[in-house]
């Protein structure tokens, strides 16, 4: 592999489909992400139009040890890379990209992001990006 390869060392896994404009305060839920065989996971968000004029998008990021996320628990700012203020967005951030890294030890992590103040619309998408696999090459495309 080359020494400028990042393809075969990262694995991209939906997080938030690309979807009709949410219109409400209705929350963002990431699908779950399993951990496992990956060092470092990093949320990367992407929106598109934000209409309304004072909407806000907070984030939070969840971990837990079990698969259906039973006695899941916000991460401590300790674990991750970035801060959830960081990752957020608001009315000013059309067609911007965030990020927000996991550090801690609990093997499935979920983002939720929650809009306040939105009448309008929201266009968001995430990706959850696992990286510093223990067995590399990663397959292309991501199974």
């Amino acid at each position: 592999m080359a020494t400028r390869d990042l393809c075969h060392n990262i694995h991209p896994v939906r997080a938030i489909s690309p979807a009709a404009a949410r219109t409400d305060n209705t929350p963002f839920v990431s699908e779950i992400v399993d951990t496992k065989g990956y060092e470092s996971l990093t949320f990367l968000l992407a929106a598109g139009d934000i209409a309304d004029a004072d909407a806000t998008l907070t984030v939070l990021v969840e971990a837990s040890d079990a698969a259906n996320m039973a006695g899941a628990e916000a991460v401590p700012d300790k674990e991750l890379i970035g801060t959830e203020a960081q990752a957020g967005l608001s009315f000013a951030d059309d067609n911007k990209t965030r990020k927000i890294g996991y550090v801690g030890g609990k093997r499935y992590v979920r983002l939720t992001v929650t809009p306040a103040n939105n009448t309008g619309n929201i266009f968001l998408a995430a990706i959850a990006l696992l990286g510093h696999p223990r067995n590399a090459p990663t397959p292309n495309p991501p199974v």
